[in-house]
């Protein structure tokens, strides 16, 4: 398989002693199921923080260490990339993952740290990640043989969903929301998902078609599952694929000029 040139908050650890363990052992934290986590609600109240601060997250931020890399570019592909990402986006999942109300995949993990963390902390901790300089994968270039898209490059698909959607079947651009190279929108606090790991977002894009949610307040989760509902699986992974190369073609100037001159 050939692949493509590079286009460029899940499982955390129990506690700081659980990063010390995974740092001597080299071991990383196992997957639970995907059965919800049963949990009683925590409120988790957002609005009466204040913007976060990056240099206190950072402490506040360690655990995360041990999955999601010391700066929140994981090395492993089943955790998110957390570097660059929003801060509010940030503090809003882990609110979720605290209060219960996301409770799929990693929540088992994700569920004790959040719960540890104070509103502050939560914005602090997005705060760390979001000055964070995000990296990026690869983007799958198979060509793909049968089937209504035959003949384009896997990666492609996903990329004419995300610049273009598709009208007739009711699908928006993923790029009117996430912006032109996924960084996200400050406005409504939508997500970068630039280079963002394609395992994840295949499993979080399948979790939205899903269609059901616990979120007390579902209208984010909603514009998500009528729009994930209508791709097909092989869309879903095209995307995702896409996605994990999607980066700034600035990126490409600054890996450029730090390359050794013959």
């Amino acid at each position: 398989m050939r692949h493509a040139r590079v286009f460029a908050l899940a499982g955390l650890a129990f506690a700081v002693t659980a990063v010390a363990a995974y740092a001597a052992q080299t071991t990383v934290v196992p997957v639970p199921d995907n059965a919800p986590v049963e949990t009683a609600p925590l409120e988790v109240d957002l609005s009466k923080t204040h913007w976060g601060d990056a240099e206190a997250g950072a402490a506040k931020a360690a655990a995360c260490a041990a999955c999601h890399g010391a700066d929140g570019n994981p090395s492993v592909p089943t955790y998110p990339r957390l570097a660059g990402q929003s801060e509010r986006f940030i503090a809003k999942q882990l609110a979720l993952f605290a209060s219960g109300e996301r409770n799929t995949g990693m929540a088992a993990v994700m569920q004790p740290f959040a719960q540890s963390l104070s509103p502050q902390d939560m914005r602090d901790v997005g705060a760390f990640f979001a000055t964070q300089k995000a990296g990026a994968g690869v983007a799958d270039d198979t060509v793909v043989a049968d089937g209504a898209y035959a003949g384009l490059k896997y990666y492609e698909i996903g990329q004419r969903l995300f610049r273009a959607g598709d009208a007739e079947r009711g699908i928006p651009a993923c790029a009117a929301c996430h912006g032109p190279t996924g960084a996200g929108n400050p406005g409504p606090a939508y997500p970068h998902i630039g280079g963002q790991q394609a395992e994840y977002v295949a499993r979080r894009l399948t979790e939205y078609k899903a269609g059901t949610t616990t979120e007390r307040d579902p209208a984010s989760f909603h514009i998500m599952a009528k729009i994930a509902g209508k791709l097909t699986e092989q869309e879903i992974g095209a995307l995702a694929s896409y996605l994990q190369g999607l980066h700034d073609h600035a990126d490409d100037a600054e890996v450029a000029a730090a390359e050794p001159r013959p």
